[in-house]
């Protein structure tokens, strides 16, 4: 009988083209400096997934356990992944990176009773015991801390029977990078997985056989079981804007990469490198970078690195729904780009096909139901809401946080679905083409009650050639624009200041700025290094005014 589990992709893939690479990853240097790469292929992995599948199973871990996996990338990395989901347990991926003390929070609330984890998070195991209390296998993938890798694996098996599970059941647990406000566990289905892999195959036209460089980790699943050759860079996954550009030129050129997923600000780096040394990249097709808006620069510079038909494309969506629609740079530069700099926001593109996108009113309270009154006509700015096979259902065991976020839909057959509320403010064109305003959470509400939107009046001041980014917050009714200059900025900042206020007194969307600051560097999330903390930055531009932070309902942070 067939089953759902999302470890089946990776069977089938084994079993469809058994010598191809599945995984690729950096082991070193020879003497002439040359990366020397080690690899799996697809019959390969599909073996090593079964050993380590018998181990778990041999060890005790049964259908529906936790297992926190905190491996860095590896060669292991996927194989245990599809391990566990062979013998029905649940991953719970949490991002190390988002500090000590909110990861063993999260941990604390999941309460895992496996850990896969490296040595270092062994020693935290020992000094900070209480949420490591209910694990009953450790497994090191160092020397050190438990059960090591190699000990896992059982050999002689044979091929491990993956567990029957049904579309609906659960799979997994993937954090949110808690970058507006703390991390969330996200409930992953079977169904919701292979949906997402099915959609992004699609979406992007990619075809068995393509070789990705994965510079976000959980990409590499989806590519990997698409059929594609996954290459793992040199480089730390947690803080992708200290990426070497020179190392990922190496990785694309040894093994002809097609497609690379990551944060924008690898790619900045990546761009720039290539620009200054006249480099071009002939294999790529397409770049995926998502974590925050693009600019358009960066589209323009891709198309000198690009071979011809080459694009930069952006999936928009959330741990919570991915992906739900996406632009690439053709559009970009051709049509939506000459609105944005008016400030219209910015585009992502057509939802898919299979999803109900829509835009609600802006309310800050929990909506149980859904009710058509709450859908607003094309072109009036409010919450973006999803619904369709890639929505999550719940935040996992945080009933309060899945109310305010989810609410419930009656379709003409009688199904109850979830509809998620993404927390972002956009508006549908004309066209049915989805435009990003902001997160519900940043709209600033001025002294004489009207409400304004982060991202159309930053589409404005960006186009600055001396500005690298801008970020607008709200400090006591006032919309205050934060700018970093771009990198050797020298020219004095008075005549920068001016050229500002005029460009933004040219736009509706922009005239309520009357008050510019610079800031060295702003504050970013972990995950990506490119989404704005903008409640530091609020409060950092509160003391640059010397004015106290009045915390209004509507949350100008």
């Amino acid at each position: 009988m067939a089953t759902a589990n999302i470890a089946a992709l990776m069977e089938e893939q084994a079993a469809l083209r058994p010598h191809q690479r599945a995984v690729v990853f950096p082991a070193g240097r020879d003497r002439a400096g040359r990366v020397a790469w080690t690899q799996l292929s697809f019959a390969q992995l599909d073996a090593l997934t079964d050993r380590y599948a018998w181990g778990l199973r041999e060890r005790g871990v049964a259908q529906g356990d936790r297992v926190s996996l905190l491996v860095k990338p590896c060669l292991e990395f996927i194989p245990l992944v599809f391990a566990v989901f062979k013998v029905g347990a649940h991953p719970v991926l949490i991002d190390p990176g988002m500090g000590r003390e909110q990861f063993l929070a999260c941990l604390t609330r999941m309460k895992p009773t496996v850990l896969i984890a490296e040595p270092v998070v062994h020693v935290l195991k020992h000094v900070f015991r209480a949420p490591f209390r209910g694990i009953k296998l450790a497994v090191s993938a160092g020397t050190w801390g438990g059960l090591t890798l190699a000990e896992l694996e059982a050999h002689g098996k044979g091929p491990f029977p993956t567990v029957q599970v049904a579309e609906d059941d659960e799979a997994a647990v993937l954090f949110t990078s808690g970058s507006t406000g703390p991390a969330k566990g996200v409930t992953y289905t079977h169904g919701i997985f292979s949906a997402q892999a099915r959609f992004i195959r699609d979406l992007y036209d990619i075809q068995p056989g393509e070789v990705d460089l994965a510079c976000f980790p959980l990409f590499g699943l989806f590519s990997m079981a698409i059929g594609m050759t996954v290459v793992i860079p040199d480089m730390d996954p947690t803080k992708p804007a200290q990426a070497d550009p020179r190392k990922l030129v190496e990785a694309i050129v040894d093994h002809g990469c097609t497609s690379g997923a990551g944060s924008p600000a690898i790619w900045k780096n990546l761009g720039r490198h290539c620009t200054a040394q006249g480099i071009r990249l002939p294999s790529l097709k397409r770049l995926l970078m998502f974590g925050a808006p693009i600019p358009v620069w960066m589209h323009e510079q891709f198309q000198q690195i690009f071979p011809e038909g080459g694009q930069i494309h952006t999936p928009y969506g959330a741990t919570e729904s991915l992906p739900v629609a996406s632009i690439g740079t053709h559009e970009v530069l051709a049509d939506t780009h000459a609105r944005t700099r008016a400030g219209a926001g910015t585009c992502v593109g057509h939802h898919l096909d299979a999803l109900a996108v829509r835009i609600i009113a802006i309310r800050d309270e929990p909506i149980p139901t859904w009710d058509p009154a709450l859908e607003l006509p094309a072109g009036q700015v409010g919450e973006i809401t999803v619904r369709g096979p890639i929505v999550t259902p719940e935040y996992k065991d945080l009933p309060e946080e899945t109310a305010k976020a989810k609410l419930r839909e009656t379709l003409s057959d009688g199904r109850v679905v979830v509809v998620h509320r993404m927390g972002d403010l956009g508006y549908l064109d004309d066209r049915g083409r989805l435009w990003f305003c902001g997160r519900k959470s940043h709209r600033i509400s001025l002294k004489d009650g009207r409400v304004v939107f982060p991202d159309p009046i930053e589409g404005v001041f960006n186009e600055h050639p001396d500005v690298y980014r801008t970020g607008v917050v709200g400090v006591n009714g006032r919309a205050v624009l934060c700018v970093e200059l771009e990198p050797g900025c020298a020219r004095p900042r008075e005549q920068v200041t001016a050229e500002l206020l005029a460009l933004g007194a040219a736009h509706d969307a922009s005239r309520e700025v009357r008050d510019v600051l610079y800031h060295p560097a702003f504050p970013v999330d972990v995950r990506h290094n490119a989404k704005i903390h903008r409640l530091q930055l609020r409060d950092w531009a509160a003391g640059q005014l010397g004015e106290p932070v009045e915390h209004r309902p509507l949350g100008e942070v």
